[in-house]
C-alpha cells in the first residue's frame, strides 16, 4: 500500500521538541568524575589517620561540632564556649544544615548523618554546577567544571560536616533556575541558601538583582503576545513572577538574622553574636593587612596562608575573565559578590579560601577553555594531578593544620 506523504501548511506552527539542559549520559560523566576525585581525597585521609579516624575529623573538626551540638540539642540547648573575643554561641551558625543532619540522624548515628547530609549535598552540588556551565558553553564544559570544583584546594570541606556543600547546592541551582527565568523555583532555592550561610546574601543580591532588570518594561514586537490591534501602540509586559523571585530570594538570610535578634533582645543581635568569631566587613582592611604580614614579616608561614593568598588572587584574575566572557548576569553579580564578601571580612586570613568554594562561577572560564582542547588527554592529564594535589591539601588542612580549615 502506497504510503502518503503529508506537508504541512506553509504558515502552520512547528513544535520545537523541548530542549533538555542535562543529557542523562552528560550527569552520570560528571557525578562519576567528581566522586572520582574526590575518591583520591578520601583515600589519602584514610590512609593519614585510618577510616575511623578520618570520619572522626570531618564529621567532629572545628565548625562541625557546632553543627552537630545544634543538631542534638537545638539553639537554645548548645552551651556557649567562652572565647579571647567573647561567648562563642551556636546563633553564629545557619539552620538548615543541622536540621537535616536531625532528620537523618533519625536512621543513622549522629556523625554518620552530618557526613551523609555533606556528600549527598556535594553530589547535588556537583550536578548544579555541571548544569549552569552546560546551559552556557556546552556537556563538555559541565563535566570539566564539575570535576574542577572536586579538585579546589578547599575541596576537603566538601566531604567533611561543614554547611558549604549544601550552600553550594542551593545556589547552583538557583542561578539554573534563573537562566531559565524560572523566578519563583530561584527565589525559593535562594531562600533556602539564605538559612543555610551568611553568603546567601550574595546569591540573594544576585538572584534579585537579575529578576528586576527582568522586571523593566519591554514593548512587544510587531504581531506578537500583547501586540494590541493593528495601529495600535505595542503595549509593556511586565512578568509578575519576577517580582515573586525577587522578594522571595532574601526572606531565608534576613529571616534568620531577624530570628536572632528577637532571641537576643536586639535588631542588631547576630552581628553581635559574631563579634566573637571577629567576623564583620570592613571592606578588605585586614586582607592587606594579612598580606602585607605574609609577604614581609620575618616570621614562619603557614601553608594555608600561602594557599588562601592564592586562592585570592586567582579569584580576582577569573572574575575579570568572567566579565570578558560575558557570562550573564545573575552568575556574574553573584561571583563578583562572594569574592568581595571574602575579600572584605575580618575573620582569620586562612578560611578565605573556603569562604570562596560556592563561587563556583570564577570556574566557568577555565572549564571552557579546557572543554576546548583536542581530544581527552589534556584536561585529563590536568585534572588528575590537580586531585592529587587537592588531596595532599586535604590531609594537611585535616590532620595538621591547627585552625579550621
Amino acid at each position: 500500500m502506497a504510503r502518503v506523504l503529508t506537508r504541512a501548511a506553509p504558515d502552520a506552527p512547528v513544535r520545537a521538541r523541548p530542549r533538555r539542559s542535562a543529557p542523562r549520559p552528560a550527569v552520570r560523566t560528571a557525578l562519576l568524575g567528581y566522586l572520582a576525585v574526590r575518591a583520591v581525597g578520601a583515600l589519602l585521609l584514610v590512609h593519614q589517620g585510618g577510616a575511623a579516624g578520618a570520619a572522626h575529623r570531618l564529621s567532629g573538626m572545628w565548625d562541625a561540632r557546632w553543627y552537630r551540638q545544634i543538631a542534638l540539642h537545638g539553639y537554645a540547648g548548645t552551651a556557649p564556649v567562652h572565647g579571647p573575643h567573647g561567648l562563642y554561641e551556636p546563633y553564629a551558625f545557619f539552620p538548615a544544615y543541622p536540621l537535616l543532619v536531625r532528620a537523618a540522624a533519625l536512621l543513622l548515628p549522629l556523625g554518620a548523618a552530618a557526613l551523609a547530609v555533606a556528600w549527598a549535598a556535594s553530589l547535588a552540588a556537583a550536578w548544579g554546577i555541571f548544569a549552569v556551565a552546560a546551559r552556557l558553553s556546552g556537556d563538555r564544559a559541565g563535566v570539566v567544571a564539575a570535576v574542577l570544583w572536586g579538585v579546589l584546594p578547599s575541596a576537603v570541606v566538601e566531604g567533611a560536616a561543614y554547611s558549604e556543600a549544601l550552600f553550594t547546592a542551593f545556589a547552583a541551582w538557583a542561578v539554573h533556575a534563573a537562566l531559565r527565568r524560572r523566578w519563583v523555583a530561584a527565589g525559593l532555592l535562594c531562600a533556602a541558601a539564605g538559612l543555610t550561610r551568611p553568603t546567601g546574601l550574595a546569591l540573594a543580591l544576585a538572584v534579585a538583582a537579575a529578576a528586576l532588570l527582568e522586571l523593566a518594561p519591554r514593548r512587544a514586537g510587531p504581531g506578537g503576545p500583547g501586540a494590541g490591534p493593528p495601529g495600535a501602540a505595542p503595549v509593556r509586559r511586565v512578568d509578575p513572577r519576577a517580582l515573586a523571585g525577587a522578594l522571595l530570594a532574601p526572606l531565608g538570610c534576613a529571616g534568620f538574622i531577624a530570628w536572632v535578634g528577637w532571641r537576643k533582645g536586639r535588631w542588631d543581635g547576630y552581628f553581635r553574636v559574631q563579634d566573637a568569631w571577629q567576623t564583620r566587613f570592613d571592606f578588605g582592611r585586614s586582607t592587606l593587612v594579612s598580606l602585607r604580614r605574609l609577604l614581609a614579616a620575618p616570621e614562619p608561614v603557614w601553608l594555608a596562608d600561602v594557599v588562601a593568598a592564592g586562592t585570592l588572587l586567582a579569584a580576582v584574575v577569573l572574575l575579570v575573565l568572567s566579565a570578558l566572557r560575558r557570562q550573564p548576569p545573575v552568575l556574574l553579580l553573584y561571583s563578583a559578590a562572594v569574592l568581595a564578601l571574602a575579600l572584605g571580612d575580618a575573620a582569620y586570613f586562612a578560611s578565605r579560601a573556603r569562604f570562596l568554594l560556592p563561587a563556583f562561577g570564577l570556574l566557568l572560564p577555565l572549564a571552557a577553555a579546557l572543554a576546548r582542547t583536542r581530544g581527552r588527554a589534556v584536561p585529563a592529564v590536568l585534572l588528575g594531578a590537580a586531585a592529587l594535589v587537592s588531596a595532599a591539601y586535604g590531609g594537611y588542612a585535616v590532620f595538621v593544620y591547627p585552625d579550621a580549615p
